[in-house]
């Protein structure tokens, strides 16, 4: 009894791992709208980096980890598509509630069905096809293409959902192996390097895109503090869930993400989403999940 109760016992805890990884994802996210009135998504992701990087290195000595990854190029590539979306992601937060951000990255289920079957000729059944009906439904319903409510913006988190499926593709085939650690460290440098490009071109405006570099950060050091270390712990615990569970049912828990991130933003600033966009961000959600739990079987 006692060893089917610890077999039993581990997906649960993988579960309880997703969804305390969702809690801080959700709840730090929520804090750019406060970031974006000070300073630009490009300074965001060097200044991030900054503190980022130096406790992966930190957490990599005392762990004995690895960080020198096996193929150098494909985890160069990786790095730099999951910063490519995650600037689109956070650039759409400075102008989009949280909740319709959210939704347009995780539409990157779809699109990495849409890619497997597409480009690798995998097949699929009448359930994962419903699912993408479903998701590209519910896009249609965040976006509201066509109603005054549309901003070109509101493209770009989709967008940010196309790279990222495509950063998890490459993940799935080519950077199984590789350190953990390595793949985090590259994704903050990467988006670094982003960073210090947007930084070198943007400025002269006075949004969350094209503002000027500006060291007056008091006002919101704590949040970016706050953001580089519970970013890790959050990634953490992602890898530790998908570690010691089924891949296909914990990957359903992600989209708790739904239920934190929007409560926060509402809580805490006050953001409202209407009721078209929930109802789409419901169908992606379930589109995601359902992609999800019939990939696993």
């Amino acid at each position: 009894m006692t060893a089917i109760a610890a077999v039993d016992l581990k997906p649960r805890k993988a579960a309880l791992a997703m969804v305390g990884a969702m809690a801080i994802v959700g709840a730090i996210d929520s804090t750019v709208v406060e970031i974006a009135e000070v300073i630009s998504v490009w300074q965001f992701f060097v200044v991030r980096a900054a503190l980022a990087v130096p406790m992966v290195l930190v957490i990599a000595r005392v762990t004995g980890a690895d960080l020198r990854p096996d193929r150098w190029s494909v985890v160069i590539l990786r790095s730099l598509l999951v910063a490519a979306a995650m600037v689109l992601y956070f650039g759409a937060l400075g102008f989009l509630p949280i909740a319709q951000a959210l939704a347009g990255l995780f539409t990157a289920p779809i699109f990495v069905l849409l890619i497997t079957v597409l480009v690798q000729g995998d097949r699929i059944g009448p359930w994962r096809v419903l699912a993408v009906v479903l998701g590209f439904a519910g896009v249609l319903l965040v976006l509201q293409p066509g109603s005054e409510a549309f901003r070109p913006w509101m493209i770009l988190p989709v967008l940010g959902g196309l790279l990222y499926a495509l950063a998890s593709v490459l993940t799935r085939s080519h950077c199984s192996r590789e350190p953990t650690l390595a793949l985090l460290a590259g994704m903050f440098l990467a988006q670094a390097v982003f960073g210090l490009a947007g930084m070198a071109v943007a400025g002269g405006g006075d949004d969350f895109i094209s503002r000027d570099v500006t060291w007056a950060m008091g006002p919101i050091l704590h949040w970016i503090i706050g953001q580089a270390v519970l970013s890790l712990v959050g990634v953490g615990l992602i890898i530790w869930a998908y570690q010691n569970g089924e891949p296909s049912h914990v990957a359903v828990f992600e989209y708790s993400v739904f239920i934190f991130g929007p409560l926060v933003a509402w809580l805490a600033f006050g953001q409202n989403v209407g009721p078209l966009a929930m109802l789409g961000i419901a169908l992606i959600a379930l589109a995601g999940s359902v992609i999800a739990v019939r990939s696993g079987q």
